[in-house]
């Protein structure tokens, strides 16, 4: 099992993937503070993402938060839930490299679906539903290679949250033997 970490624990992955759900269990399984890089933004914007994004348009919102995952990222070990697109930017990806153990939560877009239809909190998926497998395609073809790049992919899926925290203990374990072996 895991003993006390001294990296953050970076969750990247689209909108549904199960980056706060997953996140907020981890950080109690590890013992960590879990922080949630999309609030952070509007903490730091003063504004709900749909609003800084109406405010300011979509590259100043990008590089807003390109600024709070920068901090975040030089920040004390925790569980950090990364917005959907931050891990696209490469300064965050270098960053990530350097300060913490990145984990993609892989998820099909029928998974995907299932988890954002009828959100309204989801900036970047607004609008009617019928769009939103296509708008999650797009998504899907432009940030998984991005996703890619990260240390650990462990697939998400129609499962409860617990067991998805399970297997990503396991595999954080796996990492860091192989890491101490290498």
């Amino acid at each position: 099992m895991i003993k006390k970490l001294e990296k953050i624990i970076l969750l990247v992955g689209l909108m549904g993937s199960g980056k706060t759900s997953v996140g907020k269990r981890l950080a109690k399984k590890l013992d960590l503070p879990f922080v949630d890089g999309d609030q952070e933004i509007e903490k730091a914007a003063g504004l709900s993402l749909i609003d800084v994004l109406k405010c300011f348009g979509v590259e100043e919102y990008r590089a807003g938060e390109e600024r709070v995952m920068k901090r975040l990222l030089q920040g004390s070990p925790c569980i950090l839930a990364s917005g959907g697109g931050s891990f696209v930017a490469e300064q965050t990806r270098k960053l990530a490299k350097e300060h913490a153990i990145t984990i993609w939560l892989k998820a099909d877009i029928d998974t995907l679906y299932n988890r954002t239809a009828g959100r309204k909190h989801r900036p970047f998926l607004e609008g009617n539903d019928s769009h939103l497998k296509s708008k999650l395609e797009t998504y899907i073809k432009e940030e998984y290679p991005y996703y890619s790049e990260a240390d650990i992919i462990v697939e998400t899926k129609e499962e409860s949250v617990d067991n998805t925290v399970t297997r990503v203990i396991s595999a954080i374990d796996s990492f860091l033997k192989n890491k101490k072996a290498g």
